[in-house]
């Protein structure tokens, strides 16, 4: 994520205060730099300069711990409040390109590839987890704030579809596309990562064509 505003918006959308989320932005680090296992309270509070009191505190146990790392990650993909505004189409497509740029970037981080490696990673193991968590606290909340902005779309007239879920899901596989599973994988993210802005757009063109109503 670039920019103070898009920083301030994920302390905001995650439920957080400002110094939380600098804990959370340590815990992070310390995931990506030494996996699952360097993820201890004291581990976090050494780097993060607090005491492990005031981690029980803020997020309970280590699962808790994880639990808001994940859905403070999420709140990096900003999806505006547009309950309140006049919402038309140029208003709309701003809002979605804001969006898929957001959810590009955060799937492109090292936070988000490493989190989503150790899912992986724990997939045959029953019951793991870290890859329900990402689920529930990372791309349900994602779906969640999309959704309602395709709703506010559809009110405003400017989108039909029968099915939300079924459009964001379309919206999702044109931002998203297989580039995610290529970095997954290892691929050089150097080039897959230019142009962010424009594939935005041009995901946001291609789902407007097919859910935009015009008039």
């Amino acid at each position: 994520m670039q920019g103070v505003g898009a920083t301030e918006e994920a302390g905001a959308g995650s439920g957080v205060t400002e110094r939380q989320g600098a804990v959370l932005e340590q815990a992070l680090r310390l995931l990506v730099d030494g996996g699952e296992r360097a993820l201890t309270t004291a581990g976090v509070a050494r780097a993060a300069n607090c005491s492990k009191e005031s981690l029980y505190k803020w997020f309970g146990d280590r699962d808790g711990l994880l639990s808001a790392m994940i859905a403070f990650q999420a709140s990096k993909v900003r999806t505006l409040d547009v309950s309140g505004e006049a919402l038309d189409g140029a208003r709309l497509r701003a809002h979605l390109v804001a969006f898929a740029t957001d959810l590009l970037e955060v799937l492109a981080g090292d936070v988000s590839l490493a989190l989503n490696r150790l899912a992986i990673g724990q997939a045959s193991r029953e019951g793991s987890r870290l890859g329900r968590l990402l689920e529930e606290r990372g791309r349900r909340q994602i779906g969640r704030r999309a959704g309602a902005l395709l709703e506010a779309g559809r009110n405003a007239g400017l989108l039909g579809f029968d099915d939300a879920e079924e459009a964001y899901g379309a919206l999702y596989g044109l931002v998203v596309a297989d580039w995610h599973l290529r970095m997954l994988l290892g691929e050089d993210p150097s080039g897959l990562k230019k142009n962010f802005g424009l594939r935005a757009e041009r995901a946001v063109n291609a789902f407007l064509a097919l859910y935009g109503r015009k008039g």
